[in-house]
Order: C-alpha cells, then sequence, then structure tokens
C-alpha cells in the first residue's frame, strides 16, 4: 500500500473558515492545497472546464497539445505541495530531466545546443565561438549565479520584498554591482561578457520569459538564465497533466471545484464576511477571497466596485508582452526534422532591431520563433504525428486583419527556409492570440505576465498577497513574484500564508520538509498591509 493512502483525507468540516479561489491556474491551484494543508474548508471557482488557467491545451488528432506555458523549472515547487499531504510527486507525474535545455538555430546555419551541465555548455560554446566566447561564458554564469544567490532569499522567497533588503544583500558582493546600475539594460550587461552578437541574442532572449523586450529589460534579470540552469524537467503529457495532478490531489484531500463558472462580483460585508457572486446566480460566501487572475480586472471592475481599488493601477501597468501561439499536430519534415529538441529557438537574422516593431506595438518583421516539440521531451522515438507549440511573440492588445494569415507569413516560411516544415500545416483555428487571451482572461489585453518587467524597479512594482481590500489576497502570474509556472506556483502559497497568518490556521496535517528544495518561508507580517 502507498504511504499516501495510509493517511487520514482531510473532509470539509462545518466549523472549518471558508475560502474561496477564484481561478484554477497553478497559483490558484498551490494555494487551495496550502489552504486545504492548515485546515481550511477550500471552494475553488474555475470559468475554464478545466484546470491550468494559461496551461490550456488545444485537441489533435495526435491528443491535447500544450498551448501555453511549456518549461519546468524549480520542481521542489511541485514536490512541495504533494508532500505536504504525504505523497510524492513521481507517484502521478513523470518528470524527465533534461540533459539539453534548448537547441538554438540560426539564419547562417549555425547552431548551438545549451546543457543542463555548465561545462558542456562551456565546450560547446568554444566550439561554436572560440575560447574567448567561452570565457565570457564562465564570468557570465558566475554573475548570474551570483545575482540568484542573492536576489533569491529577499526577493522569490520573501512574500513582501523590500529595496532596502535587496540593497543590504547586494552591498556584501560588490561584483554583482554592473548588474546593478539603475539604467543599465540587459543587452549592454551581455555585450560585457560577449562579442559573438548571436551570444548576446541567445542571452538576452531570457527577457522574454518573463514578457520583457531585452533592451528595456534591466540588467538584473540576466538571473532569470539561472532559472534553467538549475534545472529543466519535460513532463509527460505535457504542462496541463501536471495542473490536473494537482487538481486532482486537491480533490482528494477535500478541495470543492466549480468548473465551467464564471465569478461575476466580489463582496465584503460590515462583519468582514467575504462573497462571490457566480454567472448562474449563486453566492459564496466565507471568511477570504483569493484572486487567481490578472490583477487588471480588479483595478478595471470586472470584479464589481468592492474590489476595484484592492489593486492600484500603477501596479498592473505597463503590460508585457503577449504572443501569437500554434498549437497543433503534424510530420516534421526538412533537413532540421530529426534534429529538434524539445525546446528550440530559430533566431531572427536581425537581433539588433528584432524587438523594434514591438516597441511601437506592432508585431515583428522577423520574429524569432520558440519550437516546442512536446513528444520529445520524454526520451520516446518521435511519432507519425507529434504534437507541436510554436511561441512569437506580440504586443499586448495586438489586433491585425487576417491575424492567423499574416502569423502563418511570419511562421512557416521562415522555417521552412531553415529546413523545417510540417504536414500537415496548421489551419487558423489553431492559432492562439492576443485577442483570444484578452478573452479568456479579461482585462488583461492578452498579457501573458501581467505587469511588464521592463524598468529600473519593476520587479517591486507587481501587487503583494495581500491587496488594498482586507480578505481579498492575489496570485498567479500577474502577482509577485512575478511569472513563470513555478512563481506562480510560489505566489500561490504567498496568498494562503498571508491568510492563515491574518485569519488563522486549523492545520490537521503534519507539516513537513522538503528533501533537496527550496524554503519558501517568510518573515511573518502580522495584519501589515501591502505596500
Amino acid at each position: 500500500m502507498d504511504n499516501a493512502e495510509a493517511l487520514p483525507r482531510l473532509a470539509p468540516m462545518e466549523n472549518t473558515p471558508r475560502v474561496i479561489i477564484i481561478g484554477a491556474g497553478f497559483g490558484g491551484l498551490s494555494a487551495a492545497l496550502s489552504a486545504r494543508a492548515s485546515g481550511w474548508n477550500v471552494t475553488v471557482v474555475e470559468a475554464a472546464d478545466s484546470p491550468g488557467g494559461k496551461a490550456r491545451t488545444l485537441r489533435t488528432v495526435a491528443g491535447p497539445v500544450d498551448t501555453g506555458p511549456t518549461v519546468l523549472t524549480f520542481r521542489s515547487e511541485f514536490d512541495s505541495l504533494f508532500e505536504r499531504f504525504g505523497e510524492k510527486l513521481d507517484n502521478h507525474v513523470r518528470l524527465v530531466p533534461q540533459s539539453i535545455l534548448a537547441r538554438h538555430f540560426w539564419p547562417d546555419g549555425s547552431s548551438l545546443d545549451i546543457f543542463a551541465d555548465p561545462r558542456l555548455t562551456e565546450k560547446a560554446i568554444m566550439k561554436f565561438a572560440g575560447e574567448d566566447e567561452a570565457s565570457g561564458f564562465r564570468k557570465f554564469y558566475d554573475l548570474t549565479s551570483g545575482l540568484y544567490k542573492t536576489f533569491r532569499a529577499p526577493v522569490m522567497q520573501s512574500s513582501s520584498p523590500e529595496i532596502p533588503s535587496v540593497a543590504k544583500a547586494a552591498m556584501k558582493s560588490p561584483k554583482l554591482w554592473p548588474a546593478l546600475l539603475p539604467g543599465r539594460s540587459l543587452p549592454s550587461l551581455l555585450k560585457a561578457h560577449f562579442k559573438d552578437p548571436r551570444l548576446i541574442q541567445l542571452f538576452g532572449r531570457y527577457a522574454t520569459y518573463v514578457g520583457g523586450r531585452p533592451s528595456k529589460t534591466p540588467a538584473v534579470m540576466a538571473l532569470i538564465w539561472q532559472a534553467e540552469a538549475a534545472g529543466v524537467w519535460g513532463i509527460d503529457g505535457g504542462m496541463s497533466a501536471l495542473a490536473k495532478a494537482l487538481a486532482t490531489l486537491a480533490v482528494r484531500n477535500g478541495v470543492t471545484f466549480h468548473y465551467g463558472v464564471k465569478a461575476r462580483n466580489i463582496g465584503r460585508a460590515t462583519d468582514g464576511t467575504m462573497s462571490v457572486s457566480l454567472e448562474d446566480g449563486r453566492v459564496l460566501e466565507g471568511k477570504a477571497v483569493i484572486f487567481n487572475g490578472d490583477p487588471a480586472a480588479l483595478s478595471q471592475g470586472y470584479l464589481g466596485p468592492t474590489a476595484k481599488n484592492a489593486v492600484s493601477p500603477q501596479a498592473v501597468g505597463p503590460r508585457s508582452l503577449s504572443a501569437q501561439v500554434w498549437a497543433f499536430a503534424a510530420t516534421p519534415k526538412g533537413p532540421l526534422a530529426a534534429k529538434l529538441g524539445h525546446h528550440n529557438l530559430f533566431f531572427s537574422r536581425r537581433p539588433e532591431a528584432e524587438f523594434d516593431p514591438l516597441l511601437s506595438g506592432k508585431p515583428q518583421d522577423d520574429p524569432t520563433l520558440y519550437v516546442c516539440a512536446e513528444d520529445r521531451a520524454i526520451g520516446k522515438p518521435p511519432r507519425a504525428l507529434e504534437r507541436f507549440e510554436i511561441i512569437v511573440n506580440a504586443p499586448a492588445g495586438h489586433v491585425e486583419p487576417d491575424e492567423a494569415k499574416a502569423c502563418a507569413l511570419r511562421t512557416f516560411p521562415k522555417l521552412a527556409a531553415m529546413g523545417l516544415t510540417f504536414d500537415p500545416p496548421p489551419g487558423p483555428n489553431m492559432l492562439t492570440t492576443p485577442t483570444t487571451l484578452e478573452e479568456l482572461f479579461p482585462a488583461s489585453q492578452g498579457a501573458i505576465y501581467g505587469r511588464s518587467p521592463e524598468g529600473t524597479l519593476a520587479a517591486f512594482a507587481k501587487p503583494q498577497a495581500r491587496s488594498q481590500l482586507r480578505g481579498l489576497y492575489l496570485c498567479g502570474g500577474g502577482a509577485h513574484p512575478g511569472a513563470g509556472v513555478p512563481m506562480a506556483t510560489r505566489s500561490g502559497k504567498f496568498a494562503a500564508e498571508a491568510m492563515v497568518r491574518d485569519l488563522g490556521s486549523r492545520s490537521t496535517s503534519n507539516r513537513t520538509a522538503t528533501p533537496g528544495g527550496t524554503s519558501t518561508g517568510s518573515p511573518t507580517t502580522g495584519t501589515d498591509r501591502s505596500r
């Protein structure tokens, strides 16, 4: 018998405090599990028919294909959620560590693999661009490792990051100061380490992972690279399989889910009771509400007048990048078909001007294309029909006539010229656009990552777990600590922890350590309001 089967299940009880969670994205799922482990009666309301939020899928003849996030890092965030209930993630989802983090292709025919082992990456760069560039990579790796270690505790692991604490930590490491200069951009930092424009283009690309344009993203965001350097995992079944496993764990431990129903209004009574009105007329009441959606929806009044001032407009704008996303099944053909890895980048010809159109709110003329070969993540031989996701950066709020045709012309002729075609090519119904994302996630303008990471203090600008409305908490990619599945998951823990500190815990489960994981604990802040 599995050890988890011997543990008592947590069933909702009438005398336990209730929290209503709006949204079953990774932030909402994490908040639900964290709150349930603290003894709360948890109800989750989700507009879609399944969990995952932006980790959506589209149906194809080869099975569901991801049309959202694809890169999984920081697996300890997910291990810890299962361990709180005496279970193991590996018993529910198959994760495969990726020895090759990403495979990169340029129009001149050159290619470069980046490995989980930095020594292999260094050797690959030496062969690719010479000893000087390999030396530059060593220095860059050391710098970003130091940045990551410095910012981990006061920013990523703290529910309430503050500039003084970050400054204090940075003062202890003078070698990091060049990356912290106000106004210094990511490309500027990269040019101090690399001379080969291809490598500057490659590592500058990490700005887009949090929705920023490299030239406008602070140099300190080079630490994003360390998220992948710490390990990338492929998921059997895609990112949606992980979301479903978390939702199943929650149901198994007493969390109630309502799918296919939208929340219309958040209310607060004079006695502090929180309420969520649903589109079908039902009203759910509890002691707290956790909102797992774009905070802009609150400030724009999508959830009613009571919650409109819960988040300041400055905390939700300007907006991050959006994307046009193809998700389809096909047989890859051409010289590069057999060379595809799980994560693949096909770069533009003119990196110095690649993002210029996005600066003015227009689509790129020659975009870098991210191609995820989903079925190559788990080490099995490719099937005749494989599942693919192709992501093209786009500005938030972007709308253009005949968008599918225009995007196809920016995508598939470029790939064909570089040696990759698809049979059959995807139809227009397999494209997700900024307009699609706005419809699915109201008030987002299609921005995938909420507020933009561009600007010197952007890392401190996102709303934190406590909103300005007592009893309403925030989580998801639009809240601190920011974009990406692991960070959204951590934000859910922050929201639940803040709620428990403010309103109390009735935990009926034993807290467990996270073997080999990273603690996400933060200093107690009592009932202090969000800054």
